[in-house]
């Protein structure tokens, strides 16, 4: 402590309540319901036949919970999040108190980040502060009809920080509230997303993480008291009885918003199934013609019993073994330490398309092939992409300046292609094949007409940064500043007037 006592203001977290150590009913009447009310639950779901709850009673979850009023910037977490725009330079208090606290030091390290997109989370020193670091995450602008775009952005923003957490091996994490009132974002809609997604973190993912502190304000406070409990109950009997207070919308297992419109495809032959169907039951395709008698027919049936006579595999059967194989290598991905893969930024999560498809980005140059274990990139590779793969997704990959020591061996491709989830096929809407080259272009021709079906109908080769924009908005794409550079020294500035169309 220095002789003014300044350091005296810093809050020991290990000091402050866990949510399982707060007494239920603490909030303020609004949502644990009293014991007339409770009863009225019961009558309604039946008493001995109450649905099981998405977010069951978890007290090892529950310890990792803290609720505090005050200032984030004073916590002693590991990290703690800054909420800013995207130049990194908003102005207000959650900020204003993490610069005034960190020092000027906090102002140079931001210059050399050049910024931060929407939904991405970003890391710096702490400086002065009590925690070793700060990351820094930009919410969304809110605009009632571009709800869902921001639901998924905010979204964004607490899995990215949970993420980053993980990967630098974080043992705590102090949230501010992101999107501040000045972007507009309704405070317990923000809260549902904010408690759900670290929930479901933490559920699949935490278990490095020993503690995440929500800082809250005294005007925040009663909201995020009033909705802990349908995320975190602390007994079976305040889930029960928070089950019927859930919103319709709880996201998927990462507690990603769920878009129903986007669930539906159409097909190319509509009435026809698509070949890599994931259902592996007949009833469940007959919905789809009826079921009368006609439409159980099952083909040849004795070319059926030849094929099991001859040893071979029935599809479901094959389905079945690769989807075993697959849960393997994600259970692999989610257990072993890929700190070193991530630390190369060569696969990263960015914004949308113009259809509202999350993008990822796959940066070359940034793979030296013949330096890492590759096993690890796959592990590293299924590990990031399992969640993203669960919707339609796109694929950028940046081709610019790479050496024969970063060009992958088409083996390992095809391996990659065998191993993953039919997910993330399916939901590959587009591979963006960005700068190739004649060499580039052979192979990849090569690749998806002999080695991989599906695939070639779906990678375009794109020659400018002006084409992708088409596709993708400049906004929406974090691009490395050498491919920035090298675009505007081969193809010309852009100018965003004269783009035309893929």
């Amino acid at each position: 402590m220095d002789p003014l006592g300044a350091r005296s203001q810093f809050v020991d977290v290990q000091t402050l309540h866990t949510w399982d150590q707060h007494q239920e009913g603490d909030t303020d009447g609004e949502v644990c319901p009293s014991s007339k009310s409770r009863s009225q639950n019961d009558s309604l779901f039946g008493q001995q036949e109450a649905p099981p709850s998405p977010f069951p009673f978890r007290e090892d979850i529950n310890r990792k919970i803290v609720l505090f009023t005050g200032d984030v910037a004073l916590l002693n977490c590991t990290a703690i999040v800054n909420t800013s725009n995207e130049t990194l330079s908003d102005k207000n208090p959650v900020s204003d108190s993490i610069h005034r606290q960190a020092g000027p030091e906090l102002r140079e390290e931001l210059l050399k980040l050049k910024g931060c997109r929407t939904g991405e989370a970003k890391m710096t020193k702490g400086f002065n502060l009590a925690a070793r670091f700060i990351i820094h995450t930009v919410g969304p602008k809110y605009k009632a009809k571009y709800r869902t775009a921001a639901e998924s952005s905010l979204y964004s923003c607490y899995r990215n920080v949970m993420q980053l957490a993980k990967e630098q091996a974080m043992a705590s994490v102090g949230f501010c509230v992101v999107s501040t009132a000045k972007r507009g974002y309704p405070l317990e809609d923000a809260t549902h997303i904010a408690l759900r997604t670290v929930r479901r973190f933490l559920e699949n993912h935490g278990e490095s993480i020993e503690m995440v502190v929500f800082a809250v304000t005294q005007q925040e406070e009663p909201v995020y008291r009033k909705l802990l409990p349908l995320y975190y109950p602390r007994s079976e009997e305040e889930e029960r009885a928070s089950l019927p207070l859930l919103p319709p919308d709880i996201g998927n297992s990462e507690g990603e918003p769920v878009v129903p419109e986007r669930q539906i495809r159409i097909t190319e032959k509509p009435g026809t199934l698509d070949e890599d169907s994931e259902d592996d039951s007949l009833n469940s395709d007959l919905g789809l013609v009826g079921t009368h008698a006609f439409a159980r027919m099952e083909g040849d049936v004795d070319k059926q019993r030849r094929l099991i006579l001859q040893g071979q595999m029935s599809e479901a059967s094959l389905q079945k073994q690769h989807q075993r194989n697959y849960n393997r290598w994600l259970c692999r991905a989610r257990a072993e330490d890929l700190s070193d893969i991530a630390a190369l930024k060569a696969l990263y999560q960015t914004g949308v398309d113009i259809c509202g498809r999350t993008v990822m980005v796959l940066v070359g140059r940034n793979i030296p092939v013949t330096l890492i274990d590759m096993e690890k990139a796959l592990l590293y590779f299924i590990h990031v992409m399992d969640h993203i793969a669960v919707k339609e997704y796109v694929m950028v990959y940046f081709h610019t300046l790479t050496g024969e020591h970063n060009h992958l061996d088409s083996d390992f491709l095809k391996k990659v292609y065998d191993i993953v989830d039919p997910k993330f096929k399916k939901n590959l809407r587009a591979f963006y094949f960005v700068h190739p080259t004649f060499r580039s272009k052979v192979s990849t021709w090569f690749f998806t007409t002999f080695s991989v079906s599906g695939l070639k109908e779906k990678v375009h080769h794109v020659e400018t940064l002006q084409q992708l924009f088409t596709c993708i908005v400049p906004e929406q794409i974090d691009i490395p500043p050498f491919v920035l550079e090298y675009d505007a020294r081969v193809n010309g500035p852009y100018h965003p007037a004269h783009s035309s169309g893929l």
